[in-house]
Formats: structure tokens, C-alpha cells, sequence
């Protein structure tokens, strides 16, 4: 039942930090570090009926893509450090930034949708 959020309603962000349903607050948002459960085990609530898409991953990417590669030319203009030195500290830097804020975009954005009862475009049929 998308709409009016109850007055337990958690907050979208504590959706995505914390992995709550947006319907009953229960930890059951996900089944994995970023992929959804289908549903809602304490409430019922389908996971599967919202579409997330891949905006969040796009963006992200590219957002913390370029934080990383500014801090990665001021490291090796500031310090010159050999290659490696790069390959251990941005590698697993990005992969965490990305997989870490997917996992907060995405719940926040069930859950606004949830909210705000979005689904799929429909098309009016009177005249």
C-alpha cells in the first residue's frame, strides 16, 4: 500500500544506512551489500514493484570517480610516489566509496518512492 507513510515510518536515509523496510522500519531492505530482498519478511511489503534503476550507480561513479582522480594528482604531484602506491590506496577506495553510497542511494530512494506512491506511468483513459 504506496502513500502515506505511517507515523513509524522511518526516515529514507535511515532506509539506506541502516537497510530498514520503508513500510514497517524492520532490517530487511537487503539480501546483500547492494542487491534488494524481493520482499519484506515481517510486513510483506514487494521490493520487487519499485524501480531504482541504475541512476544511483551512474552517478556515483562518477561523482567519486572524481574525487578520487583529484586526490590521486595531488598525491602525485605533492609526493611522487611510486605506482603501487596508487594501485593499493585509490583501488580499494573507489570500490568502497561506490558499493558504501550505492547501498545508502538506493535504500533512500525505495523509500522515497514508497513515500510518495511513484510507480510506472500510466496512461489516462478518458477522452
Amino acid at each position: 500500500m504506496p502513500g502515506q507513510p505511517g507515523a513509524g515510518a522511518p526516515a529514507p536515509f535511515d532506509c539506506g544506512v541502516r537497510g530498514l523496510c520503508p513500510r514497517c522500519a524492520a532490517p530487511t531492505l537487503f539480501r546483500s551489500p547492494i542487491a534488494f530482498a524481493d520482499r519484506c519478511s515481517a510486513c510483506g511489503l514487494d521490493f520487487d514493484a519499485f524501480n531504482v534503476g541504475d541512476g544511483p550507480a551512474a552517478f556515483l561513479t562518477l561523482g567519486i570517480g572524481t574525487i578520487i582522480t583529484v586526490l590521486a594528482i595531488w598525491l602525485e604531484l605533492a609526493a611522487g610516489p611510486p605506482w603501487w602506491v596508487h594501485v593499493l590506496l585509490w583501488v580499494p577506495l573507489t570500490i568502497l566509496g561506490v558499493v558504501g553510497s550505492l547501498r545508502i542511494a538506493k535504500g533512500m530512494l525505495i523509500a522515497l518512492e514508497y513515500r510518495r506512491g511513484a510507480g510506472e506511468g500510466r496512461i489516462d483513459p478518458r477522452p
